[in-house]
């Protein structure tokens, strides 16, 4: 798994490597008032494209991978990636 975010200023899914975000235009407009959209993040671990919302870009919710192949589950903190313990 990467440790450590790349953002990047363009919309490029094809330079989207494991671990790259791209900030959306209309963060915060879309998806739950409370916890809007706010990037796409290419997963650290397998590289899958998803959207993550505000909370998780802060840390504050857990990230988990929508891959039915990849179960990787982290926190972003300062644009670091740490792994989710196990209970």
């Amino acid at each position: 798994m990467i440790g450590e975010l790349s953002i990047i200023n363009e919309w490029i899914p094809e330079q989207m490597e494991p671990g790259t975000v791209f900030v959306l235009e209309n963060a915060g407009e879309v998806g739950e008032k409370e916890d809007p959209y706010w990037a796409v993040l290419s997963c650290p671990s397998c590289g899958t494209l998803g959207l993550i919302t505000r909370k998780q870009m802060a840390g504050l919710l857990p990230t988990i991978c929508g891959s039915q192949q990849c179960s990787a589950q982290f926190f972003i903190k300062d644009e670091v990636i740490t792994p989710r313990k196990p209970f």
